[in-house]
């Protein structure tokens, strides 16, 4: 009886669609990864990307993949998963789901798990065989954590902005 549209996005949608707009955000030249952390209530709690932390320029630390240790991003970075969850100011996230277009590493699964997060819907698992994913799979299994690929629609949103 009613005339409303058909063709609006799903909840899944709308949601990764928040959590790769958070991701280009991201300063990091080569991979841009977004969170978006969502109640039980599909109401939209915090969001994250992956940086430096608060109050150190992204203009002095490294962002090159390859060299000594503290020449590179990897002793800096915060992931998104991470920032998502300590950027949330609302107390408790038990039972929330985050969107996140990358799978989860081992140490941002450790707080997912500790900060109470159910779910995990994620775009892309790049590095399935490496031991940061398989401690994290096995940690997130262990714990209860239910972890789903997101199914792309295919469809192409497209913002002016």
């Amino acid at each position: 009886m009613s005339g409303k549209r058909k063709d609006y996005i799903t909840w899944d949608e709308y949601f990764m669609a928040v959590a790769r707009l958070a991701g280009l955000r991201s300063k990091d030249p080569n991979s841009q990864v977004g969170s978006c952390i969502v109640s039980t209530d599909n109401k939209i709690l915090s969001m994250g990307y992956n940086g430096f932390p608060l109050g150190c320029s992204d203009d002095e630390y490294p962002w090159d993949r390859e060299g000594e240790p503290l020449d590179t991003k990897y002793v800096y970075v915060t992931h998104s998963e991470l920032n998502a969850i300590l950027n949330y100011r609302g107390g408790n996230l038990e039972g929330a789901k985050i969107y996140v277009s990358l799978f989860p590493c081992n140490e941002c699964a450790k707080a997912i798990i500790q900060s109470g997060i159910k779910e995990i819907i994620y775009g892309e698992d790049k590095y399935p065989d490496t031991p940061a994913v398989i401690a994290s799979k096995r940690m997130l299994d262990s714990a209860g954590v239910v972890y789903r690929k997101y199914d792309s629609s295919g469809r192409k949103i497209e913002l002016e902005i």
